[in-house]
């Protein structure tokens, strides 16, 4: 999107992505070299900037159809960000504004915009494998979790480290695990696990398709499938995303939410 937030935090993030005190107990050189700690927080740095705009697609799989949602968002550090769909053309207009951990949706068929309740934070969005929360919901994984590094191997031809992270009990999130994949390079996330409270893995969200966006080397693809549902899944696109752009508060409003384009 000009930026999701899922995400990757996932999130969740989505995505979330999305999509995030310290325990490090990897015994190899290179995992003493770098802390679990610093290896979040170069995680984090590489995707997100003082503030982002972006162009996303996202494709919405199942058994018997597949669905395109193509958006673009605006974001401003961790508490701001718009969303606005561009196609199909029945949602063309619907916009979504996150301030803090409040989210409004507008919607332009009734020229009306609503506040979404905690009730409704859960629910899917836009009918994907996301949620409404996986947008607004970006955890500081270094404060939040208690974090190790577990192991290292190779994944997708890339060196990794393998992360393990525990919600601490005061941390509002469902999961009661988290494992992610980060390319010792570059810090890229490049697989996420993530674990319900009986320890049972409830989806996975790989990272993929590498490519340079505004002079960072990035993962474009993010593809979530829940463990129970092989035969559906959901994938995020990026098709442009900048860093650092000039942003300010007062461009993320209701007002605003009518007007953006």
């Amino acid at each position: 999107m000009w930026r999701c937030n899922i995400l990757m935090q996932a999130s969740i993030p989505v995505v979330a992505l999305l999509f995030f005190g310290v325990m490090n107990i990897g015994t190899s050189s290179t995992a003493s070299a770098q802390t679990s700690a610093e290896i979040i927080n170069g995680m984090e740095e590489l995707m997100r900037g003082e503030s982002s705009r972006a162009e996303l697609t996202m494709r919405i799989e199942r058994p018997r159809y597949n669905r395109d949602i193509t958006m673009r968002s605006w974001a401003l550090g961790d508490d701001y960000s718009m969303i606005l769909i561009t196609a199909p053309a029945r949602d063309e207009g619907t916009t979504y504004l996150q301030r803090e951990n409040e989210m409004w949706n507008y919607q332009p068929s009734i020229d009306r915009i609503i506040k979404m309740p905690p009730s409704m934070m859960s629910q899917s969005w836009m009918g994907s494998d996301f949620t409404n929360e996986d947008l607004v919901r970006e955890s500081s994984m270094v404060d939040e979790y208690e974090h190790r590094i577990l192991r290292e191997e190779e994944y997708e031809g890339y060196d990794t480290w393998v992360l393990e992270l525990i919600p601490k009990p005061e941390t509002p999130v469902v999961w009661g695990k988290v494992l992610i994949w980060v390319a010792k390079e570059n810090y890229m996330q490049l697989r996420i696990e993530n674990f319900d409270q009986r320890d049972e893995l409830a989806n996975t969200i790989e990272l993929s398709e590498v490519r340079e966006m505004d002079g960072r080397q990035i993962p474009t693809r993010m593809e979530m499938t829940p463990a129970d549902k092989q035969d559906q899944r959901t994938i995020l696109i990026y098709d442009r995303i900048e860093f650092n752009v000039d942003l300010e508060e007062s461009f993320f409003t209701q007002q605003n939410m009518r007007r953006v384009r």
